[in-house]
């Protein structure tokens, strides 16, 4: 996986715009707990995913990538920001959708989930899975009874047969299928409603090597062959910047830098980029501690002080270029080239 996808993004073709999305959770559990204190897991994030582009959400397990995808689909709701979806009649505010219009734009816009085995009910066929979400959607079947009950199975063998699995695979049950072919199927779910966007978290992260491959291709070949837009959520930056046009670098729920992801790939500029790159090439990351700076671990505030959004750099308390200025003074995105910009004093 050496080779980057060139970047098809126009700027003047949005699908999907999110602006300044923000989502805390109470940072204690149970009946019993304490309220009033809070982790910001999404923090004022923004960015653009275009038609027929690929953009990547890319970060460490807890940067909040996941709770930013579930918010685009409204399995979390928003504390603030705007999530438009871009449509030829105009756009749409997501966060303002209820009943059957959140339910349609949910057929276009679709989840496939890291674990398949846990995300196909075992109890189901490979054909009830498929069009158990269509219906739900309210979709009615198309003639006479007989010939929707026909129609919808000749789509789903159709889709079946898109992501390299048979017809005959729609009488079988998950537990039937390798894991690969698990998330074939679950793709197979997510295109059957004919989406304009894939949202797929962490989608080979669970497999073998030589099927990560396979699948990664197998999303390649789709998003040619229907001209459909992604959302590709990974911790690798090395997977996504050989699928992805665009990669956005996440850390704390914020975006510490975006750029294409050629760009990316040759020179990465903010500090925990190239720790990330570092990680997926096996190289030794430069020590993170070798400040004068006390660790600081997830959901500890530095200094013995709840932390306010957006008061100073949320990487200082690991960086090992962090200077005086990084714990005190905002920072906001900077654009250093075309289409690349960094969160960063330095």
């Amino acid at each position: 996986m050496n080779e980057i996808v060139n970047s098809g993004y126009n700027s003047h073709m949005p699908l999907l715009t999110v602006t300044d999305l923000q989502k805390r959770f109470n940072l204690e559990a149970g009946f019993f707990a304490r309220l009033g204190r809070f982790v910001n897991a999404v923090n004022g994030i923004s960015f653009i995913v275009g038609k027929n582009e690929a953009y990547g959400l890319v970060g460490e397990s807890g940067c909040g990538k996941t709770t930013t995808a579930r918010l685009l689909v409204r399995m979390y709701e928003a504390d603030g920001g705007k999530i438009l979806y871009h449509r030829n009649e105009g756009q749409i505010n997501v966060t303002s959708l209820r009943g059957s219009e959140l339910r349609q734009y949910r057929r276009k816009i679709k989840y496939i989930f890291q674990d398949p085995a846990r995300s196909l009910n075992p109890r189901m066929n490979v054909y009830e899975i498929l069009v158990s979400g269509l219906r739900r959607a309210g979709v009615p079947a198309e003639g006479t009874p007989y010939s929707g009950r026909k129609l919808l199975r000749e789509k789903a063998a159709a889709a079946l047969e898109e992501v390299g699995l048979e017809a005959a695979d729609l009488e079988r049950r998950p537990s039937e299928f390798s894991g690969g072919q698990r998330q074939r199927i679950s793709i197979a779910r997510g295109l059957f409603p004919q989406p304009d966007l894939l949202i797929c978290d962490e989608v080979v992260s669970a497999l073998d090597v030589s099927i990560q491959g396979q699948i990664l291709n197998l999303l390649l070949d789709i998003r040619e062959k229907r001209e459909m837009s992604f959302l590709f959520i990974a911790h690798d930056l090395k997977v996504a910047c050989y699928f992805c046009d665009r990669i956005g670098v996440m850390y704390s729920g914020v975006l510490m830098e975006e750029a294409p992801a050629a760009d990316l790939w040759r020179e990465g500029r903010h500090p925990y980029t190239k720790m990330l790159f570092a990680s997926a090439t096996g190289i030794n990351p430069p020590s993170l501690h070798g400040n004068n700076y006390p660790r600081r671990t997830a959901g500890t505030p530095f200094g013995g002080k709840e932390p306010v959004p957006g008061s100073c750099c949320a990487f200082a308390a690991r960086c090992p270029q962090a200077e005086n200025r990084c714990f005190s003074k905002p920072v906001a995105m900077k654009e250093i080239a075309p289409g690349h910009t960094v969160r960063c004093h330095l």
